[in-house]
């Protein structure tokens, strides 16, 4: 499998009492296969996963697959924090029709190395269908590690890495390291040009779910190796992308659907709505891209 495109983890629209507002879910569906987007990823950190139950999972899992039909990519975010349940999580895609995983470091716990690989392993050991890794020590806690990666290039369907470190120097060692072993897949939003200089050419981002357009015309360019005209397209997106990173992703993210007429509601808690002065400016970026 061969990853190509935006894939935008999708947002997940809430009602006022923080219900899964599903009629929303299947208008921002629409709106991003109408707008180039050639995949979607239920169950990412800026569809607020880690604050759903179970239940709720595999509801919006089976509630996009259903909507989809085919018609794009669908890659099933199934991170958790113990490994039986991102097993379980995973058979359940499986089982759905899912195209492909998401995997995570599994959050708070800080595994090392070897037990990140032996989480790892376990999950591939457990499914047959295309596996993608994400690192993001960020908000991880741990890095995935050259070793771990080394060990787990027996796994075939272990098929790449959607990194979102910010180091740079993880593109080019990858390259020189594992050559085409590995899909190297954009994660760091604001280096996204730079990924695809070296050979990428696929973004999971975040952003996408307000602006796939414009995330699609900068990867578009690159492809076709118009790298000046890719420039230009993405000095248009980065103030954007660099306000996002710099506090409330999720919130700016859920902001922007608004303002394309997508009623996708506030985050859940802990997370809060932006303030005035925060929202403003976000605002008055967006409607610049």
């Amino acid at each position: 499998m061969h990853l190509k495109g935006i894939y935008a983890p999708i947002v997940t629209p809430f009602n006022a009492d923080e219900s899964i507002n599903y009629p929303v879910l299947e208008q921002l569906i629409e709106y991003l296969i109408a707008n180039k987007i050639a995949g979607l990823v239920p169950g990412g950190t800026t569809g607020e996963v880690y604050a759903f139950t179970e239940a709720e999972r595999l509801e919006v899992f089976k509630f996009v697959k259903e909507k989809v039909d085919g018609r794009v990519t669908l890659i099933a975010g199934t991170n958790s924090g113990a490994t039986r349940d991102v097993i379980r999580y995973s058979l359940a895609a499986e089982g759905m029709g899912y195209d492909a995983l998401m995997v995570a470091v599994p959050p708070y716990s800080r595994p090392d190395q070897r037990e990140l690989l032996a989480h790892y392993s376990a999950i591939a050991e457990a499914v047959k269908i295309p596996i993608v890794l994400y690192n993001f020590p960020w908000r991880a806690g741990t890095e995935v590690s050259y070793e771990v990666m080394d060990s787990l290039a027996k796994y075939d369907h272990i098929i790449g890495i959607k990194e979102a470190s910010s180091d740079m120097s993880r593109v080019y060692e990858f390259r020189l390291r594992y050559g085409d072993r590995y899909q190297m897949i954009c994660g760091s939003d604001d280096q996204a040009l730079d990924y695809f200089l070296w050979g990428t050419t696929s973004w999971i981002g975040g952003a996408a779910s307000c602006a796939p357009l414009q995330h699609h015309r900068v990867l578009e360019a690159a492809l076709a190796n118009d790298f000046v005209v890719a420039r230009k397209h993405m000095e248009v997106l980065l103030p954007l992308l660099r306000n996002m990173e710099s506090s409330g992703y999720t919130q700016k993210v859920k902001v922007g659907c608004e303002l394309l007429g997508i009623p996708v509601g506030n985050p859940r808690q802990p997370l809060l709505p932006l303030l005035d002065e925060d929202r403003k400016e976000f605002e008055r970026i967006f409607k610049s891209i």
